[in-house]
């Protein structure tokens, strides 16, 4: 359980995690510009989550992807991935020019990750609904070998509509399997339009803690708070569930344009609107990213 006050973050640690933040968006902007076609709105709404995970949260070591006492994280929704790789590259997990031929014949970086080619990335995702299942495996197998790691699995609260999460999420709390954090992008939409019009999923708290996790909800982009929240569930010491941190986000967070605009889910930037969003996002006070 949570303790009752939480301690405030460290102001440059918080302000770090927004600048990688910013760096993962713009550089999604330009690895799209690429491949004429990505995910935007899917990679925005989870910028700071995947912030906040890999510079205040997860235990790593710069260039050292494959170092066993890492913690390990899944993206469910690999479809953005192109949110991720700037990040990995960030790390030394691999030269950062390779990012350069997105996309293009022989290059290893594609829009949904491939863990057998790419250094960082623990699960091959894409396919909806995997994740958590093997994220649960994973947690399992770490444990099993006595090893400190914690899992992560970041979900879109579209992929919730597979029926593989809720067999996962009975299966790890059955099993007590303590050191698996889920992060759920809930962003209120996916490709087919809002989520609660196409299949409603709440009251979606209710439902994990009927799974038997331990849940939390915070405000996705509110870096102190998000940081708070997964340092206190991850350093948990009597923790018996697994977690669940419902993380409320705004889908194409950052360009006023894509906002909560579904139709952004998979597109591409003309030149002006490239332009466009580039200012947007390198204009640091507008929306307080």
């Amino acid at each position: 359980m949570l303790p009752e006050t939480l301690t405030p973050p460290d102001a440059e640690l918080v302000e770090r995690i927004r600048d990688r933040a910013r760096f993962a968006r713009l550089e999604t902007v330009r690895l799209i510009s690429i491949a004429k076609t990505g995910h935007y709105a899917s990679g925005f709404s989870c910028a700071e989550i995947l912030a906040t995970l890999y510079y205040g949260v997860m235990r790593l070591r710069r260039g050292e992807p494959d170092w066993p006492q890492r913690d390990r994280f899944l993206f469910g929704k690999g479809h953005a991935a192109a949110t991720l790789y700037p990040l990995l590259a960030d790390w030394d997990f691999f030269p950062a020019a390779e990012l350069d031929e997105y996309t293009r014949l022989g290059n290893a970086f594609g829009d949904h990750p491939d863990m057998t080619r790419i250094p960082g990335i623990d699960f091959s995702s894409g396919s909806l609904g995997h994740a958590l299942s093997t994220g649960t495996g994973i947690a399992l197998g770490t444990r099993m070998q006595n090893l400190p790691s914690n899992v992560y699995v970041l979900l879109g609260d579209g992929e919730l509509h597979e029926g593989q999460i809720w067999e996962a999420a009975l299966a790890a709390a059955h099993h007590k399997v303590s050191n698996l954090i889920a992060i759920v992008d809930r962003n209120e939409h996916s490709l087919d339009g809002h989520i609660d019009g196409v299949t409603g999923i709440e009251p979606l708290a209710d439902k994990w803690r009927a799974f038997g996790w331990e849940v939390h909800d915070v405000d996705g982009h509110d870096v102190p708070e998000l940081l708070n929240l997964l340092r206190t569930v991850s350093n948990d010491p009597v923790r018996t569930q697994p977690v669940v941190v419902i993380a409320h986000t705004v889908k194409g967070k950052g360009i006023s344009y894509m906002e909560s605009e579904f139709g952004w889910h998979l597109g591409w930037l003309a030149e002006q609107d490239e332009l466009n969003a580039i200012q947007e996002l390198s204009e640091d006070s507008r929306n307080n990213l």
